[in-house]
């Protein structure tokens, strides 16, 4: 279907051009959201009668969304969500999740473009196109705790660290006199013996060593 743009569509063209799309992009999107008119000749027509008032709305709309730019840029906002001890997410983030926790009047949802779903905890940049000539990019904080939130606004990889602390904890005993495949034993006094002695072995000695 060949249709006139009413405003930049990014990898389409700019105000004015006349370009060709799939049937079902144009009805399921471009034209019920107005950013495009059929490219028929009444359409041509009364887009040309009006394309001065069309470009100065543009205009106007792009200022406003650069304003906003300035309080949005780099934003980061914090979701608490329940995970795994691995880091996964018990559900995914959505972008109404993310635009309510921007809470900036002007963003909705519809300007959240997330590339794929938030499943992990982790930090992540999300895209927020205000204006089809202004987009920005916030951070999501996604973590089990505002103290987890803290640390991975500071750099820390809290997955890691746990990870390692895991690893740091673990001690496998460790007897350097024992034979291949034997495990150290210790008694009650703390002093270790070989697994599969046993006490009357003990008083065998003691009683040979005396005769």
């Amino acid at each position: 279907m060949d249709i006139i743009l009413l405003e930049r569509v990014e990898k389409l063209g700019s105000i004015g051009d006349v370009v060709t799309v799939k049937d079902g992009y144009a009805r399921n999107f471009l034209l019920p959201n107005k950013k495009a008119l059929r490219a028929n000749e009444a359409n041509k027509k009364v887009f040309e009668a009006n394309r001065a008032k069309i470009e100065s709305d543009n205009e106007a709309k792009r200022k406003e969304a650069e304003t906003l730019s300035k309080t949005v840029e780099g934003k980061q906002f914090v979701l608490i969500r329940s995970a795994s001890n691995s880091g996964q997410l018990y559900g995914s983030v959505t972008v109404r999740d993310i635009a309510e926790a921007l809470d900036t009047e002007g963003v909705t949802k519809s300007m959240i473009v997330l590339e794929r779903p938030i499943k992990a905890l982790g930090l992540f940049d999300v895209k927020v196109v205000l204006h089809p000539e202004v987009a920005v990019t916030v951070e999501a904080n996604v973590a089990r705790s505002p103290e987890e939130a803290d640390l991975q606004k500071d750099g820390i990889d809290v997955m890691s660290e746990m990870f390692e602390k895991d690893e740091a904890g673990f001690v496998e005993d460790f007897d350097p006199n024992a034979e291949p495949g034997e495990i150290a034993a210790v008694d009650a006094d703390g002093e270790g013996r070989d697994e599969g002695s046993t006490d009357d072995d003990t008083t065998e000695d003691e009683d040979t060593s005396a005769a």
